[in-house]
């Protein structure tokens, strides 16, 4: 979840946008996020079968939240090679390539160098693609990003693979 913080400045900037008071605005934001996790846990279970993806959403946002989860199954901070990508994503899918194009394409993957890593900044989103995600893309990455002590301090796991 987001910060108390993050979470007033949410409210305050739909204030600006709607008109709206502050009670009616956080209810919502509220409503809003607790649609989203819904949304993202029916999207789970439609095209997830246990670790397998069944197929890959045409349509943007429940890709997102397939991407999303995927994204759950890398380490923040560790440092992987692309046939290690390949490998991950390949347990899901057979088409990993497209899925690993799609991860560094929302900016849930940094690529350089042949080398993958979970972003460790949010991306930022605005216009149609902000409306292209799941509301709570933001409390998702967050959590993923502090789960793992690895996050502190990253490291390289790729040296002498090719």
């Amino acid at each position: 979840m987001t910060t108390e913080a993050d979470f007033k400045r949410l409210v305050r900037a739909r204030m600006s946008a709607t008109g709206e008071n502050y009670t009616t605005a956080r209810q919502a934001l509220i409503d809003a996020r607790e649609a989203s996790t819904a949304f993202y846990d029916k999207t789970i279970r439609t095209f997830f079968d246990g670790e397998r993806l069944r197929s890959i959403p045409a349509r943007r946002k429940p890709r997102a939240v397939i991407l999303l989860h995927l994204l759950t199954r890398f380490e923040p901070g560790r440092v992987y090679a692309e046939p290690e990508v390949n490998q991950i994503l390949g347990a899901a899918h057979e088409d990993h390539a497209f899925l690993r194009r799609e991860l560094v394409n929302y900016g849930y993957l940094t690529r350089g160098d042949g080398r993958y890593q979970v972003n460790d900044r949010l991306p930022e989103r605005s216009g149609v693609l902000a409306d292209e995600v799941p509301l709570i893309e933001t409390a998702l990455l967050r959590d993923h990003r502090h789960a793992s002590p690895a996050a502190q301090q990253p490291r390289d796991t790729s040296a002498g693979q090719h």
